[in-house]
């Protein structure tokens, strides 16, 4: 039962906050009543927008200041360490808070424009393909959520930033159910609760892999909630053998419209409930009660307006209702004639032991135009670029194979742990990174 047996508020019901005080433990209400006498003390009040600053080394602090915020009825925008200098004005300048505020202390008041009620949350794109933009989300766009995910055994680990919306959607689920919860900056698997969950990026999930094969045993969760990317099939496999009495959740969603789909263990993608799913010209467009309300620009709410929207994510759909993401259009490569879906091709290499990740980009090319370039971190070891070359052909048609190979020790990262694409791509063009030829001359 949700929030330790207290009744839930209704999902429709946007003025309650997203975790009511009785259901926090202790130490947290504790926490969320000091941010809230701060926040008051500093002006925050309903309708207004919230700039919470938290140093890297201690970012769950944030966590009463977001509870808070929402009490006060002001929506909260967690600012992301990682950020480049240019693409921090940029998310202030659309965001346009009232106040942005740091958990250590600081404090800075400004105008802000008209301000937005009902709001509860400001999560931002990613970045993984360029500069974030600010949306706008309501309460009962999570709390819908919540209950679609369900109950997870706890307690419930969440081992990343909570300015990534991957970890802090996990974080409040947790929070939501009633469940123990333990946060942490990264993944240690000494942390991993036996018998409960653990929220994971597919990085970390292989990362966790190799660990085990490395050192078996140990404790094991019950399950794993993976999501952010595409979990391959290979690294299916291996945490079926690995951590056998593990299910493997894994989700496809988007920060605009959350839950999209999900699938358990080998089974199909399958829509969430309440979530309808068309294709229209290879372009998937999603119709749910969980989408974002639109977009700041400036300090203005663009709406999303009503009907199905899309993020121009790639897809089929099944006869039998599942769902094939083959991938974001702004990353497929046209080499030779041929549209090569970068995520399809990451999803195939990915599974290659030795390997921690790998991000594929096209490269310039006299007479292809594009030559797929797969930039493979190295894991467990160095990657094998005959595996490699043998998985590619397994599982892609000639086309879609990767021409170029790089070995780099580490791919530039989000805050999210996701690969950041477009400090690849801006690399492999400028010449600057740093990676070398896999197994020799190319």
């Amino acid at each position: 039962m949700s929030g330790a047996g207290i009744d839930a508020p209704d999902a429709d019901d946007d003025t309650a906050p997203v975790v009511p005080a009785p259901w926090l433990p202790r130490g947290l209400a504790d926490a969320v009543g000091a941010a809230g006498e701060r926040l008051s003390r500093l002006g925050v009040r309903s309708g207004q927008r919230v700039v919470l600053d938290t140093p890297t080394r201690a970012r769950w602090a944030v966590l009463p200041y977001l509870l808070a915020a929402d009490r006060l009825g002001a929506a909260s925008l967690l600012a992301d360490a990682g950020w480049t200098g240019r693409e921090r004005d940029a998310v202030l300048a659309d965001a346009a808070p009232h106040h942005v505020i740091g958990t250590d202390g600081r404090a800075e008041t400004a105008d802000g424009g008209p301000r937005t009620p009902g709001l509860f949350l400001l999560p931002t794109t990613s970045g993984s393909t360029g500069v974030p933009s600010v949306l706008a989300r309501d309460r009962r766009s999570w709390r819908i959520g919540f209950d679609i995910l369900g109950a997870l055994p706890g307690p419930v680990l969440v081992p990343g930033p909570p300015s990534s919306t991957l970890y802090l959607f996990g974080a409040l689920h947790a929070l939501h159910h009633g469940l123990g919860l333990v946060t942490r900056g990264r993944l240690d698997p000494t942390d991993l609760p036996d018998g409960g969950s653990v929220h994971l990026v597919p990085a970390q999930l292989s990362a966790l892999l190799d660990e085990r094969e490395r050192r078996p045993g140990g404790p094991a969760p019950q399950v794993v909630v993976c999501g952010g990317a595409h979990v391959a099939p290979g690294i299916r496999e291996r945490c079926a053998r690995l951590l056998p009495g593990t299910t493997l959740l894994e989700y496809y969603g988007s920060a605009e419209h959350s839950l999209i789909a999900t699938r358990r263990d080998d089974g199909p993608l399958r829509p969430v409930e309440g979530v309808h799913l068309t294709v229209r010209d290879d372009e998937l467009w999603v119709d749910s009660p969980q989408s974002v309300r639109g977009r700041f620009t400036r300090g203005e709410l663009v709406p999303a307006g009503p009907g199905p929207t899309t993020v121009g994510d790639r897809a089929e759909l099944t006869a039998d209702g599942g769902l094939t993401v083959l991938g974001r259009a702004a990353t497929t490569i046209s080499s030779g004639g041929t549209l090569v879906a970068a995520e399809e091709v990451e999803q195939i290499l990915r599974g290659v032991p030795g390997v921690g990740d790998v991000v594929v980009a096209g490269t310039p090319h006299a007479s292809l135009g594009m030559v797929v370039t797969a930039v493979v971190e190295a894991g467990d070891g160095v990657p094998d670029r005959r595996a490699l070359r043998a998985a590619a052909r397994a599982g892609l048609s000639p086309a879609k194979r990767p021409r170029r190979w790089l070995v780099t020790r580490a791919l530039p990262r989000l805050g999210s742990g996701k690969p950041a694409r477009a400090a690849v791509d801006a690399a492999l063009r400028d010449g600057t990174l740093d990676a070398v030829p896999l197994g020799g001359p190319e």
